[in-house]
């Protein structure tokens, strides 16, 4: 008589339900996941409107500053990634970004309480702590929510909040300084005063922790292309790959990686830089406000930053439906050249109209990038590796481009010029630098990548 293996120790099988959420659920999933992504770029590039009230009140210099704006939160946010990704490719992962969410939002509103600088580094690094979690399960989970052949515009999406949610760091605390007006002092019950920067902080945060509870309506939708355990009745308990066989996957496809991975990172330290400085090029070059600043840039950064992605997602789905398999480096390539003419020009114009103008159309083509790489990554690579990778990419990206990026812009000025107007000429050096690397890293990308989707389609052939 056969008597039924018990479901906890049946062997692995192939996942069966691979079938994908309903077109409007997998949408639904994508806005608030962009929504939370945006929370996210809020809290965390928020300080780069503050440069002039933070440095005064707390007597530091611009590079102190720079830490502040990417050291202190990419270690944190960059190291932790890696068990955050690896878990992402097994838990429960709205659960997993909630508890992030509510993390980084707490930490934000205590910005808004400290009264020295390393009060405040060590809550920025908190804030890093939180937002760790959130990519690598985004990233997972929109993978599972559509097709392959229709993940390129869900990703662009998503990784809109990238300039979208910088963009409403920009305007809206823009829009609130001026509202703030000349007001020295804010005065809250049980907090006492609180300076005008600080309240800022102190909403970001009470918000964060509102907007968790929208997170709850979300569903983990199943994994595709992994084998799963079964154990109590109505669970799923995904197997996990080992370390070294996704070590030895990545060091196969490590020209692919290793290009992807530093170009995006130089990118992004173009863009970070560019992020943390702009607002105060524009105040010390051309005589703005602070709060006139911001809503210009913030305007570039929404409405550039989410033209730029949308096109890129376009152009990659015509390329594709044409055969195009390394359709994202194309894309990839062909932005990062384009940037270079409006990405030199602006730092040097005095004309403020004409330099406000270059801003807009540099960052079209200089946000392209960061929607294509993580897609291009993610495409490379077994669903069950996907949270490391993303992981992987998040630690080298955000330790070059969010780590180095604000602090060498400030270096340049502090250190070679040695005057603050100088910040357009130490934009100019470090952006152009950059990005000229990117360019090369990406072509040989580009020669690299349908090789490494060869070796994917043979690993699961092999091991599925």
């Amino acid at each position: 008589m056969d008597f039924p293996q018990n479901a906890a120790t049946r062997e692995p099988q192939p996942e069966t339900n691979s079938t994908y959420p309903s077109p409007a659920w997998a949408w639904y999933t994508v806005a608030i996941l962009l929504c939370a992504y945006i929370f996210s770029f809020i809290d965390r590039q928020i300080l780069n409107l503050l440069v002039a009230p933070v440095r005064r009140d707390l007597g530091i210099t611009d590079t102190q500053m720079s830490l502040l704006i990417g050291f202190s939160f990419a270690l944190f946010y960059s190291v932790l990634g890696l068990p955050f990704g690896r878990l992402a490719d097994s838990v429960n992962r709205p659960r997993l970004i909630v508890a992030g969410i509510l993390m980084w939002s707490l930490m934000t509103g205590g910005c808004g309480l400290v009264s020295s600088y390393w009060q405040l580094f060590l809550l920025r690094m908190g804030v890093g702590i939180g937002e760790a979690t959130l990519s690598p399960a985004a990233y997972s989970m929109i993978s599972d929510s559509f097709q392959p052949s229709k993940r390129s515009m869900p990703f662009s999406v998503y990784t809109m909040a990238t300039y979208v949610g910088g963009g409403f760091a920009f305007l809206f605390g823009g829009l609130l300084l001026r509202s703030f007006g000349t007001r020295e002092m804010f005065y809250f019950p049980f907090l006492g005063l609180v300076r005008p920067w600080q309240t800022l902080f102190l909403l970001l945060g009470v918000s964060g922790i509102l907007f968790a509870l929208v997170l709850l309506t979300l569903r983990d939708p199943s994994r595709k292309g992994t084998r799963v355990l079964a154990t109590l009745p109505g669970k799923i308990k995904v197997e996990r790959i080992p370390l070294t066989a996704v070590w030895n996957y990545f060091a196969q496809n490590r020209t692919t990686l290793v290009s992807l991975n530093l170009g995006m990172a130089l990118i992004a330290l173009a863009a970070y830089g560019s992020s943390a400085w702009v607002i105060t090029f524009l105040i010390r070059n051309h005589h703005m406000t602070a709060s006139r600043a911001g809503l210009l840039f913030g305007g570039a950064q929404i409405v550039s930053g989410s033209l730029g992605m949308l096109a890129a997602g376009k152009l990659v789905s015509w390329l594709m439906n044409r055969g195009h398999r390394e359709a994202y480096m194309r894309v990839a390539v062909l932005s990062c050249a384009a940037w270079f003419v409006p990405g030199i020009l602006f730092p040097l114009i005095s004309q403020t109209t004409a330099a406000v103008a270059l801003i807009y159309v540099a960052t079209f083509f200089l946000c392209m990038p960061t929607c294509l790489i993580p897609a291009a990554i993610l495409e490379l690579v077994p669903n069950a590796m996907r949270g490391q990778a993303t992981a992987v990419y998040l630690l080298i990206v955000n330790l070059i481009g969010l780590g180095i990026g604000p602090t060498a812009i400030a270096l340049v000025t502090d250190h070679v010029f040695g005057f603050d107007a100088a910040v357009r000429y130490s934009l100019l050096i470090v952006t152009v630098a950059a990005c000229l690397l990117a360019e090369l890293l990406f072509l040989v990308g580009l020669r690299s990548y349908n090789p490494s989707l060869d070796r994917l389609d043979l690993w699961l052939k092999q091991n599925l």
